[in-house]
């Protein structure tokens, strides 16, 4: 169980990587790489998907993928920083965090019925 939290925890770095090559690509090599992190992205995802709750993996991945890419547009592309931002982003790592507790805490009572 442990391996498909961390495709998962892939995928979701590859989601930011991806996603910010759409915004700042320019040269073929760099929408090459893009489209690599895409594809490879989506095959971590689907391979997570198999052995953990459906609606659990989409929801961690998005909001990884979104609280990672704000991130990352801050620290490495200098977006200007904003309290109510840094505020929804901590929300949104507290979700991800809720849900994978959750998500152990059910296969545990499964393990037990």
């Amino acid at each position: 169980m442990k391996k498909e939290w961390g495709l998962l925890m892939v995928a979701g770095a590859f989601e930011v990587v991806w996603v910010s090559g759409l915004k700042h690509a320019t040269a073929w090599w760099e929408w090459l790489i893009t489209a690599a992190l895409l594809l490879a992205s989506i095959k971590v995802l689907i391979d997570s998907a198999a052995k953990l709750p459906v609606g659990t993996v989409y929801a961690v991945f998005t909001g990884l993928g979104t609280a990672g890419t704000a991130i990352a547009e801050i620290a490495v592309f200098g977006e200007p920083v904003d309290a109510l931002k840094l505020l929804f982003i901590a929300s949104l790592a507290a979700g991800v965090i809720g849900l994978k507790l959750l998500s152990g805490e059910n296969k545990a009572k499964e393990g037990e019925a």
